[in-house]
């Protein structure tokens, strides 16, 4: 029998797993559209889970710079991806949110990822699965 790994081992395999988890989400980000980016794209998506929000909200939720969010905006503008209205809480302020066609593509991406997690853990135990919901839950809490 093999000797249990230390922590420090089971911090790396953690670190690699979850690097291999991001190489994955940065290479489906361009098999959905070939003009998005991993940033772009969790933009969109943030953008329809929170039913729309001001751009300087948007660099705040992500910690990046503005420029860096208006530049990633402009381009899911260019792309039909996004509306804006104005705010109605700021009349010089803009709301931006996901458009009819951001909506259908982040619903088709959906289902496509929901397919592929069916698959990924179909010979899963019910047990195994809860427990890896739930520790990842609990490792999401402290982000």
């Amino acid at each position: 029998m093999s000797a249990p790994p230390t922590r420090a081992a089971s911090i790396d395999a953690v670190q690699r797993e979850l690097t291999a988890v991001a190489r994955r989400a940065r290479s489906l980000a361009s098999r959905i559209h070939p003009n998005l980016t991993l940033v772009t794209y969790t933009l969109l998506d943030h953008l329809y889970e929170r039913g729309g929000c001001r751009g300087t909200d948007l660099a705040a939720f992500f910690m990046l710079d503005k420029s860096t969010v208006s530049r990633q905006i402009a381009a899911l503008e260019r792309l039909g991806l996004i509306e804006r209205t104005a705010d109605p809480e700021d009349l010089r302020g803009q709301t931006i949110r996901a458009s009819a066609a951001g909506e259908q593509l982040l619903a088709d991406v959906r289902e496509q990822r929901h397919a592929a997690f069916l698959e990924r853990l179909a010979d899963w135990p019910d047990d195994d699965l809860e427990r890896f919901a739930d520790y990842l839950v609990r490792y999401n809490a402290h982000i």
